[in-house]
Parts: C-alpha cells; sequence; structure tokens
C-alpha cells in the first residue's frame, strides 16, 4: 500500500479540491477531507479547513479516534445535523475529543468495489445536513472523488 502516492495524487488533484470546497457550501461546514482509511490507519489526503481544525494532507489521527473506523466497518455513511441532539452520538466519544457538533462522512470505495477511505465533513456548530436533498449531492461528490481516484491511482 503506497500511502504517500494515494497522498501526493490526492494533494494535487484540482478536482478534489472542488469537490471539498462543494462539500463545505453544500453542508455549511469549515471542514472536509479526504481521507484514506484502513484498519491501522486514517490519513488525511486532501484537505479544505476553514476552522483551524490543523490537518494536512499526510496529517494522520489515530484510528479509533474517528468515526470514519466505524464507515469502514459498516459501509455506510453517517450524517449528524447535532450531535448534542442525537441519542446515539452525543456521548461518543470522537465528538467530543475533536468539539465538532456536526459531522458527514460517506464511503469511498472503488470501481473494484475495495474501500478506500471517506469524504468527510465537520464543524463545531450544528448544521442540518440530514436531508435527502444532501444526501443525494454528497453521494454525488463521492463518485467524483472515487472517479478521480480509479482515474489517478490506476
Amino acid at each position: 500500500m503506497s500511502f504517500a502516492r494515494d497522498i501526493s495524487v490526492i494533494a494535487g488533484s484540482g478536482a478534489v479540491g472542488e469537490v471539498l470546497r462543494e462539500m463545505c457550501d453544500l453542508t455549511n461546514m469549515g471542514f472536509a477531507a479526504v481521507a484514506r482509511v484502513t484498519e491501522r490507519r486514517w490519513i488525511a489526503c486532501h484537505v479544505l479547513d476553514k476552522i483551524e481544525f490543523g490537518l494536512e494532507p499526510g496529517g494522520e489521527l489515530e484510528i479509533k479516534t474517528t468515526i470514519c473506523d466505524e464507515i469502514r466497518e459498516s459501509g455506510q455513511p453517517i450524517f449528524i445535523d447535532c450531535v448534542a441532539d442525537a441519542p446515539m452520538w452525543r456521548l461518543h466519544p470522537v465528538p467530543i475529543l475533536y468539539g465538532f457538533q456536526s459531522y458527514v462522512s460517506v464511503p469511498l470505495f472503488r470501481a473494484d468495489r475495495s474501500f478506500f477511505g471517506t469524504l468527510c465533513a465537520i464543524d463545531p456548530a450544528p448544521h442540518v445536513v440530514d436531508t435527502a436533498e444532501i444526501r443525494a449531492a454528497v453521494d454525488r461528490l463521492a463518485a467524483r472523488v472515487v472517479a478521480e481516484i480509479d482515474t489517478e491511482l490506476a
């Protein structure tokens, strides 16, 4: 597994940068990223950070301190409008650790159905993100990222 190549290619992609801008605009969130996620690692490949979260491409979080690990295991997206109002999430250690209230993360499956990672967004303020329209738009953004990954990392 060449994480360095994944990071270099994706961090340098204008198309992925545009997806991250659209993700932040769509969700009103201040941080969005494409992360390479494995059983052992969470590595930022491309980042848009308007909230000074502090991650840059190549930055790594301990995998067990991420919700993306749960997405890797389940293969299902997660949309949270407000952590404080969500019984399943309000006491979850990850939002407490990073101080976010709204969260979106969707799995990125390559054309061969292998799991690459996630397209995710966070913000310290709550935002309405769990709507059919936003879910559909985020799915389209994720498909654009996967197309770029499959083209550039083939």
